[in-house]
């Protein structure tokens, strides 16, 4: 059985979240209080950081290995491209997140000064890179959709100027595994 140490507001959560959904695979949730994280959660990540995935005794974290463990572990339906150079691609933009993305989001939450025009750069060169190119679904659109989806319905950030990103989130959103995020968010509105 899988295991998966979550919460509800954390995006990195959603990622592995949306991946399991996608894969079909049933979990359990133990919920974990980022305000108050129980210390028993350093024992399977030394950094008290969610989220946690164990299965039969292995405890992985850190959402970009989790998902790519994932997409091994159950390769059916694949998340990556059969094409070891676009797997690599993917790979990059995953890895490229916090300066694409990650960094700016949370700048922006805290209310840092600027953090507006710098997220907005970060998105004006997301939706540069969205209008000029095409792709299948991947790990890659499950790594930032959690974020964007947290901009738009948490934080009131208007995503109508970036008309790319507008298209592809709704694209994203009527995927069940991506849209069951909307409820999640949306219970944290509240």
């Amino acid at each position: 059985m899988i295991t998966l140490y979550d919460a509800a507001r954390c995006p990195y959560c959603a990622r592995v979240r949306i991946v399991l959904a996608e894969k079909g695979l049933e979990y359990e949730a133990v919920a974990i209080d980022l305000a108050d994280r129980p210390a028993w959660i350093y024992e399977k990540n030394a950094t008290g950081r969610v989220p946690v995935l164990e299965e039969d005794g292995f405890v992985l974290p850190e959402s970009a290995v989790i998902m790519e463990y994932l997409e091994e572990r159950y390769p059916e339906p694949a998340l990556l491209p059969a094409d070891a150079a676009a797997r690599a691609l993917v790979r990059l933009v995953i890895e490229r997140f916090d300066h694409a993305l990650g960094d700016a989001y949370y700048a922006f939450r805290r209310g840092e000064d600027g953090s507006g025009d710098r997220l907005a750069h970060c998105l004006s060169f997301i939706d540069r890179r969205l209008a000029g190119e095409s792709h299948d679904y991947s790990l890659a659109d499950i790594a930032y959709v959690p974020w964007l989806i947290r901009l738009r319905e948490l934080l009131g950030f208007e995503l109508a100027p970036y008309p790319a990103i507008e298209a592809w989130v709704e694209l994203l959103l009527e995927r069940p595994a991506v849209a069951a995020e909307l409820d999640v968010v949306a219970a944290l509105a509240r």
